[in-house]
Order: structure tokens, then C-alpha cells, then sequence
């Protein structure tokens, strides 16, 4: 197979294949019907700010995160990771029109970050991942609230789901909408983290149990069984 991978690495096949599934989740978005729950916390949390958020979610909603309603999103940026399944998805977001910032908040955090404080200062929003770019699944690390803290701006909490979907055999289990589905968005309760707090943990596991908790609820809306926490990559076996 050796060949597929020359082939793959080349750019125009690349731009090939960024542009057929920026395409696709363009599709999906327009043929699907979406229901949104919760519009007051997403405009209470742009209330708080200026129009400022920081938008959190699941790795394994990334799909049509970039489409839920009610969110400016040519002020929107998406942090993305840096390794070749995240220049993969940020090839894939720049050809569906979405701003990104490269790095992750572990590998290359600070760099990351300031460019995200760097976005909500001049009025703009981020939207990232608290449990990627690899895991566990659904266990929320510190970036998103030590961005907080940084910035002043609110984080808003969001989950996604849809029917039909297929679920990809990843670490995350990433859902993958089918075209001509239906879906729903549920924004939760904006979490403010103080510019002086000591302790980042509290509102770690408040974003942590907030974002489990309403991606259940829109999961036990669309007829799926729970996801399951605390998954991570397998290793890939030496050859």
C-alpha cells in the first residue's frame, strides 16, 4: 500500500479529498433538519463578553460543530491540532470557510494559547476541544479554563448529535452525521473562571460534567446509547 500513501502525501490529492468532505458536511448541514436547546445560556454567555466565547465541546462532535446557530462564525476561530489527523481536519475546516489556530493545549500550548487570547481581545471567539486532540475521550484537560482565566471571556458549553449517523472506529468514536438527518444542539450554562482563581480544578470538572451530561441528553434525543469516557488512541503496532 505503499503507493496509496506516495499518492495521499501529494497536495493536489490532498486538496482533493479536503475538498470532497468539506463538501459532504456542507451537504449534510443543508439537507439535515437541526433543533437547538438552550439559546438563552449562548446568548447570556455573548451577553457577558461583548459578544466573546470560548466554545467547548467533545473531539467526537467536531463534525458540525462549526455549523451551530446563532454563532458569528467569520469571528469564529477553531484551535486544531498540529499532527497529520488534525492538519487533516484543519484542511478540511479552511475549505468550509472556518478560521484556524494550530497547536493544541498540551503540545505546543503556549503558543497556543496567546494566539487565542490574542483572538478574544480583538472581539473575536474560539471553539475547542477540551478532551482532544488524544483523550481521553471525554475527560476534559485545563486548557479551555486556563484560557478563561486568561482572557475573561465566558466558556459555553456545547454538545452535539445526530440520526442517522455512523460512529468512526477512533479513540473519540467521532460521530459522522448522514445527509438528510436530523440533529440537535444544546448549549449549557456559561462557565466564568476569575482572573485571580488559584484553583482551576472546580471548573475543570464543572465544564468535565456539564459537557457529559448534556451529550447524553442530545445522544438519549437522537435514540444512542451513551458515549464512554475516558477512551485514548491505540498504539500502533511497530513495523
Amino acid at each position: 500500500m505503499g503507493w496509496f500513501k506516495d499518492l495521499t502525501r501529494s497536495a493536489a490529492t490532498q486538496n482533493l479529498i479536503y475538498g470532497a468532505l468539506a463538501g459532504y458536511l456542507r451537504f449534510v448541514q443543508r439537507s439535515g433538519r437541526w433543533r437547538v436547546e438552550g439559546e438563552a445560556h449562548r446568548d447570556a454567555a455573548h451577553a457577558l463578553a461583548g459578544g466573546r466565547a470560548i466554545y467547548a465541546f467533545w473531539h467526537s462532535r467536531l463534525a458540525l460543530m462549526w455549523a451551530f446557530p446563532g454563532v458569528p462564525r467569520e469571528r469564529t476561530h477553531v484551535l486544531i491540532s498540529a499532527h497529520s489527523d488534525g492538519r487533516a481536519l484543519a484542511g478540511v475546516m479552511d475549505r468550509i470557510g472556518i478560521e484556524v489556530i494550530t497547536g493544541s493545549t498540551s503540545k505546543g500550548g503556549a503558543q497556543a494559547l496567546r494566539e487565542m487570547i490574542r483572538v478574544l481581545a480583538r472581539g473575536g471567539s474560539v471553539g475547542l476541544t477540551p478532551d482532544g486532540p488524544r483523550g481521553p475521550n471525554m475527560v476534559a484537560q485545563s486548557g479551555a479554563i486556563a484560557l478563561a482565566r486568561a482572557s475573561g471571556a465566558p466558556i459555553l458549553p456545547i454538545a452535539f448529535s445526530a440520526r442517522p449517523a455512523r460512529f468512526l472506529d477512533s479513540w473519540d468514536r467521532m460521530q459522522l452525521p448522514l445527509p438528510f438527518g436530523r440533529g440537535v444542539y444544546i448549549f449549557g450554562e456559561p462557565i466564568r473562571v476569575p482572573r485571580d482563581a488559584a484553583d482551576m480544578e472546580p471548573a475543570r470538572l464543572a465544564l468535565e460534567r456539564t459537557l457529559i451530561n448534556l451529550t447524553a441528553r442530545a445522544d438519549a434525543e437522537m435514540g444512542h446509547p451513551p458515549a464512554v469516557a475516558g477512551t485514548v488512541p491505540r498504539k500502533r503496532a511497530k513495523r
